[in-house]
């Protein structure tokens, strides 16, 4: 079925959405066969704000006042439009407790912050998943008709499925850490500092006692920044396509490692064997 657009003429603000989704989440019973809303939302004649841009690049480790977005910078752009849709009483899964679980990004060339934009968001699909139901939401990005960029993220609602109590889950392929590029000491505040560049003030980044509400022993850090930082740390523009994977949050402060070889990279703990980030970067000649 083909999604109907509706056009709006600014992207909206994050934190009604949020607290609109929290207050219907309690309503929600998730379950991986719900109908989904036919929607596109669609913001045309789109253009950069600098001191947004900025402002992210800052929290995230990009060179500020670099020829190109950040590869990272239109999901952010994007994000309320995804979350207007997922906080929408049609949506079937609940706001509060879902999981970015992965993303991947393909960027037909690099943008340049002076351009002007048709952004677009609307909800894929639900695929089963064996702790729940996860949605998949399809971010793009267009100028003079032509796609230059599109994400699919996917969020998991944690529920009780149908696997059988007796089948062993998946296991991630066991391999050699990838050798250590850098490491960073990630202090209590970073939540809060991603959150005013971004506008996702989720209350599990912000403090330690929100957090403690959904079960964390103190804040974590957002996905799309860790994520941001590693690809910030890699250089990562032009033809480009990026797969990343969640695998374990990053709680603040603390002190994580980036690791890289060939295509692959990962973020991990300093100590331990805690994996927080995989993914791999492929330019679009590969």
């Amino acid at each position: 079925m083909t999604p109907r657009t509706v056009t709006l003429d600014r992207t909206p603000s994050l934190l009604p959405l949020m607290l609109r989704g929290a207050a219907l989440s309690p309503l929600k019973r998730p379950r991986q066969d719900a109908p989904l809303p036919d929607t596109r939302l669609t913001v045309p004649g789109l253009r950069i704000t600098q001191n947004h841009l900025t402002a992210y690049e800052r929290a995230c480790g990009f060179a500020t006042e670099r020829p190109e977005l950040p590869v990272t910078y239109p999901h952010i752009l994007g994000f309320p439009l995804a979350m207007r849709l997922m906080s929408e009483r049609a949506f079937p899964l609940p706001v509060l407790g879902l999981v970015h679980t992965s993303i991947a990004i393909t960027q037909q060339r690099d943008l340049s912050p002076t351009e002007t934009f048709e952004l677009s968001v609307h909800v894929k699909e639900l695929q089963p998943h064996r702790r729940g139901t996860e949605a998949v939401v399809v971010t793009e990005l267009h100028t003079e008709g032509e796609p230059v960029w599109q994400s699919t993220s996917t969020y998991l609602a944690r529920h009780k499925t149908s696997t059988p109590k007796g089948e062993t889950p998946p296991q991630d392929t066991l391999a050699e850490p990838l050798p250590e590029q850098a490491r960073w000491r990630l202090g209590d505040d970073l939540g809060r500092r991603y959150a005013a560049a971004s506008g996702d003030r989720n209350p599990i980044h912000l403090h330690p006692l929100t957090a403690r509400l959904f079960g964390f022993p103190r804040a974590i850090a957002h996905g799309m920044w860790t994520v941001a930082r590693c690809l910030a740390e890699h250089k990562t523009n032009g033809p480009v396509h990026v797969q990343a994977r969640f695998k374990a949050p990053v709680l603040l402060p603390g002190e994580v490692v980036y690791a890289a070889q060939g295509p692959a990279f990962e973020l991990r703990a300093a100590e331990g064997d805690r994996v927080h980030v995989t993914g791999e970067v492929h330019g679009l000649a590969d």
